[in-house]
């Protein structure tokens, strides 16, 4: 359905278009352009179908990414044309930096994340909820403020998985409560990484690519945050009244030796991405791999202090394997961003990408980024963020306000439908058979309301108090 959605976009999209920009390719009508979006539309099916094929959706991003420009290789070796092999060589090169930037961010925020999962940071908090006696009401309340505050430095979907598991240990068996609490989650980790360049890939991107500063996201609080607390409040009346049962013969949750000052160096390698970025020039994956080598050395320090009872037998106390975090962190999601981003860049290559641009054109900047949001919802995200920072469209004297526009839009936009953000796609696992698409849809009109708030919210702001912009 994605796929076929995708498919109709481009090709009406194809239909719009007038002439590219000065020197860009135009090779979406011969083979080689045909061929590679037939393979960027199947790989998507693909990556859309991954539990109906159980196939995990990496593998098909990385297939169609490379693949791509295997084909672009390929298409200039045969025709010998030295210009655009040069062309070629000069636009991967950029690709390269630009992904590597991503990557080596999200790598060092997955490492630093499994690192207090095995601390116990989210097992504590975990414990301490479930323990308060809240009853449903404050429970929904809680869980929500804490996935909207938690996910700008821990990301969406780490925030949402976490919080739903808390979920599942509350009450398993409450469906009225789960559903709704289980939309309030996916909603508020995605209203709060639109906000902050490290809650969600698309604000990351965005940073990274130049279009706002760190502080000129922060100015996407209010939007972000009261859209989010009109969809809460219209779920909450979903919610039914009374206590969960107690939780009986569970052991209390501790975060363990070494635990908080992780946390403080978390925040310290936070800094050190915008100092990076903003003040030393230099990439904000730069700071972020400089806070892992600090990780890497407190954890050094740790197992030389506690040399003696490593090496005592009979202790309880373990070497900390630092690479055993690296480990654990989710390769598969990190090779899908560089697959989805390595294929939307083989389109712009090939001139796709030109054809988005018509739309701006077209119905104007407001228009087409308020759609990026119910777009996103259908496609995904990421490789619509993608698509509108490769295309580079012209938004108008008012460029930053849309730029902010546009990252508010695809950053909220993907809650409303269940399978429109990373949040979503990990609850509905997490929660098999009890948050479902069908379940998502009965509520998505709360969802509507609030993401029709937060695009007012920013008009008023940034259009007629010009607050941010």
């Amino acid at each position: 359905m994605k796929a076929l959605i995708m498919l109709m976009l481009l090709t009406s999209l194809g239909l719009a278009s007038g002439d590219a920009a000065h020197g860009q390719l135009h090779l979406t009508t011969t083979w080689v352009g045909i061929l590679s979006f037939i393979i960027f539309v199947v790989g998507y099916y693909f990556i859309a179908t991954e539990d109906k094929y159980h196939i995990n959706k990496a593998k098909p991003a990385l297939l169609a990414g490379t693949g791509i420009f295997m084909l672009i290789g390929l298409y200039i070796a045969i025709t010998g044309d030295k210009v655009m092999g040069e062309h070629l060589h000069l636009e991967i090169n950029h690709l390269i930096v630009e992904i590597a930037g991503i990557f080596f961010f999200l790598f060092v925020a997955m490492t630093y994340i499994e690192a207090m999962i095995d601390r116990g940071v989210f097992s504590a908090l975990r414990y301490n909820l479930v323990s308060k006696g809240y009853d449903y009401k404050k429970l929904f309340w809680v869980t929500g403020f804490l996935a909207f505050f938690i996910s700008p430095v821990a990301d969406n979907l780490t925030t949402a998985l976490i919080l739903s598991t808390v979920l599942i240990t509350i009450d398993k068996e409450n469906k009225a409560f789960i559903v709704p609490a289980a939309v309030n989650i996916v909603v508020a980790a995605n209203a709060g990484g639109a906000w902050s360049p490290f809650g969600d890939i698309t604000t990351l991107m965005a940073w990274v690519s130049g279009k706002g500063t760190f502080t000129d996201f922060l100015f996407l609080f209010p939007a972000a945050f009261v859209g989010w607390i009109v969809t809460a409040f219209l779920l909450s009346k979903f919610v039914p009244v009374g206590n969960p049962p107690s939780v009986e013969g569970e052991a209390k949750a501790v975060i363990r030796t070494g635990g908080k000052v992780i946390i403080g160096l978390f925040g310290l390698t936070i800094f050190l991405a915008v100092m990076s970025h903003n003040v030393l020039h230099l990439p904000a994956m730069w700071g972020m791999m400089f806070g892992l080598a600090i990780l890497k050395m407190y954890v050094y320090l740790m197992n030389r202090e506690n040399r003696t009872q490593i090496n005592d037998m009979n202790s309880d106390v373990k070497a900390i394997n630092a690479f055993s975090w690296i480990a654990k962190i989710e390769n598969d999601t990190l090779l899908f961003f560089f697959g989805i981003l390595a294929a939307v860049g083989g389109l712009h290559f090939l001139g796709f990408l030109e054809y988005f641009t018509a739309l701006y054109s077209q119905f104007g900047a407001t228009a087409v980024n308020i759609g990026v949001g119910f777009l996103s919802a259908i496609v995904d995200n990421v490789p619509v963020m993608s698509a509108v920072l490769k295309s580079n469209p012209d938004m108008g004297v008012d460029a930053h306000s849309q730029w902010m526009l546009v990252t508010l839009t695809a950053g909220v936009g993907g809650s409303l439908i269940s399978f429109g953000s990373a949040a979503g796609v990990g609850v509905m696992g997490k929660l098999h058979g009890i948050y479902t698409f069908a379940s998502h849809m009965k509520l998505a009109w709360t969802v509507l309301v609030g993401y029709i708030v937060s695009v007012a919210i920013w008009y008023v702001q940034f259009q007629i108090l010009g607050f941010g912009a």
